[in-house]
This record gives structure tokens, sequence and C-alpha cells, in this order.
């Protein structure tokens, strides 16, 4: 129990109080509202004893991680031998070969396509064809 009441601990039991307070307040607050006809207020007048529950939860979840202490790292078995990563190769390629014949609009524009591949710094304007 000296973990709880540590300067850390403390603050957060302040705050998860306030907060608690303050949610159901606001919650408390919003049904008097929705009691006097706005009927949007019902939502709010549900929601904000949700949000103090979730602040309670998350209170209680991180005083049993405390509690619970530092978790014992499993022992790792080695069933299997582990694999080299090892660096890309690199292999030329070549190009495919495509036949546009039979398009001469299709090889004009492969014409176009291939001069810019050959050309990288070129601009798209400076294609002499």
């Amino acid at each position: 129990m000296r973990r709880l009441w540590t300067p850390a601990w403390i603050a957060r039991h302040v705050i998860a109080v306030g907060l608690v307070a303050g949610f159901l307040a606001l919650g408390w607050w919003q049904m008097s509202r929705a009691a006097d006809g706005n009927t949007l207020s019902w939502a709010y007048a549900f929601e904000w004893p949700l949000f103090a529950a979730f602040v309670v939860f998350m209170w209680v979840r991180e005083a049993r991680l405390t509690l619970r202490g530092p978790a014992q790292a499993a022992p790792i078995e080695k069933t299997q031998p582990t694999t080299a990563v090892r660096r890309p190769v690199r292999t030329a390629r070549r190009p495919i070969g495509y036949d546009d014949s039979g398009d001469p609009e299709l090889a004009a524009y492969n014409r176009y396509l291939a001069w810019l591949n050959e050309h990288p710094g070129a601009r798209p304007a400076d294609y002499p064809g």
C-alpha cells in the first residue's frame, strides 16, 4: 500500500476525486435542466456519470497495476533458428518488349515515353518529335 502514497499517487488521488465530483455535479446540473424541459440535457445527464465511472475504472486499474509490481518477462524459448536479414540484391532490368505496330498513335506515344526515359532531366516540352 505504500506504493499508492507517493507524491505522484497522491496527486492522482486528488485529480481522480476532483474529476469524479465534477462529473457527478455536471450530471446533476444536466438532470435539473432536463427536468425543466430541455430534452438535449437528458443525454448529458447520463453521459457525465459515465465519465465519472470511467475515471473510477481507470483509477482502480492503475492502482492494481502499481500494487502488482513490474511484470516479469517470460523466458524466450528458441524453437526455430532466427533468420538473418540480408541486403537486397539489385538486378539489371531488361525492357519488356511490346508490339505497337498496329496503332500509330500508340507507337508515337511509346516513342515519346522512351525519349522521356532516356532524358530524365528533360521537360515534356523539349521532346523533338
